[in-house]
């Protein structure tokens, strides 16, 4: 009887993010002609980083997914403790306290690794919430969403002193998909969305009426924010244009390697679409698209064919933040979003948010292998 490894992996998904990490440092490497010269071989770290988190993914599997589960409220205070130090002793970058910084390694970004703590948080009290509840009432789950918004409403306060508007935003759409399939009733959501509704149209009333009211009301900084939202909706601003005329100058098979002929910020970061974009043109792009597409489809295939419900609900969290990072980073490049700072997963240059995302395949992999071994139980029986 053939024995099923403990630490079998989706092949799929393996050899996507394998495909990812070549785009990803091949995509950094030629980025690095638009950047300044303190900033040269950012390929080189970003191998390095890949590497380490392909082993970070084996860790994540050697222990397995439950331990992590039993311990994600050490991971969570943690996690917290960490973004409160942040804005103490952070290292301004950009007017931001957004990273600690590591001598000889780099910087580090804690609100990288709450995305993935806070999902498996939230599905460890959704989970719970279900059993405790079977046949919740409209009080039961209205003290339960009150316990979730104090959960989450922590770190996306002190994320947003940062200031980090973009990663606030990432906490809160998990938790709304999150919310979404745990089973309450769906006029919360109404009741939500109309809320947030009233709450923006309230803001952004200010904001055209009197600018002078808004910054006495919510200070400058808010201001500057909101601001720089409002700038994609008539595609202004330096690293649009700029980005966007590289996409375009890309044309079917693009420009070549090392060969973006117009310069933008943040091109190994925010904007490493666009370099991808110009460098391998319409069929490069294409072919990406596809890969992300894919890999987005096999975690839903991972997920659909797995009865553990807390992985369900950790899955649909994941997805939930890699779909919405990828469509936002990928608009804000051609003027359909909002500029907000959002990264490319698996692709933009980062080594806190690579890791993040290798900690997340890892329990991809658990999930995936647990199917597996249940599918081929069934199947001897």
């Amino acid at each position: 009887m053939k024995k099923i490894s403990k630490y079998k992996v989706d092949p799929y998904i393996l050899i996507i993010l394998l495909i990812f990490a070549v785009i990803s440092i091949v995509t950094i490497a030629s980025a690095e002609t638009l950047l300044s010269s303190d900033m040269s071989g950012l390929f080189i770290k970003q191998t390095m980083w890949y590497v380490l988190g392909f082993i970070l993914a084996y860790f994540i599997m050697f222990i397995g997914n439950d331990w992590i589960y039993k311990n994600i409220w050490i991971f969570y205070w943690i996690g917290v403790a960490l973004l409160f130090l942040l804005l103490i002793f952070g290292t301004p970058i950009n007017n931001a306290k957004c990273w600690f910084t590591i001598p000889k390694i780099g910087t580090f970004q804690p609100s990288e690794f709450m995305k993935i703590t806070l999902i498996i948080t939230l599905a460890s009290m959704i989970d719970k919430f279900n059993e405790d509840f079977p046949n919740a009432s409209i009080k039961d789950e209205f003290m339960f969403l009150v316990k979730v918004a104090l959960v989450v409403f922590i770190p996306s306060i002190l994320t947003f002193l940062q200031p980090d508007t973009g990663v606030v935003i990432i906490y809160l759409l998990i938790t709304l998909v999150m919310l979404f399939i745990s089973g309450i009733r769906y006029r919360w959501f109404a009741a939500a969305f109309g809320a947030i509704a009233i709450a923006i149209a309230s803001v952004l009333i200010v904001y055209f009426v009197s600018n002078d009211l808004f910054i006495k009301l919510f200070g400058t900084d808010f201001f500057l924010r909101v601001d720089r939202l409002l700038d994609w909706s008539d595609k202004s601003g330096f690293q649009l244009e700029n980005g966007m005329s590289a996409i375009g100058s890309g044309g079917m098979i693009g420009t070549g390697f090392k060969n973006t002929p117009v310069y933008f910020p943040e091109a190994q970061t925010d904007f490493i679409f666009a370099v991808f974009a110009s460098n391998f043109g319409f069929f490069g792009t294409t072919i990406l698209l596809g890969l992300i597409l894919f890999f987005d489809i096999r975690i839903i295939m991972i997920a659909l064919k797995n009865d553990n419900s807390s992985n369900k609900y950790i899955t649909a969290g994941i997805l939930g933040m890699l779909i919405y990072q990828q469509f936002q980073n990928i608009g804000m490049t051609i003027g359909l979003m909002p500029i907000t700072g959002i990264t490319l997963p698996f692709i933009s240059y980062g080594g806190s948010s690579l890791l993040s995302y290798m900690m997340m395949a890892g329990i991809i992999f658990n999930i995936s292998n647990e199917t597996i071994r249940f599918t081929n139980k069934k199947r001897r029986r």
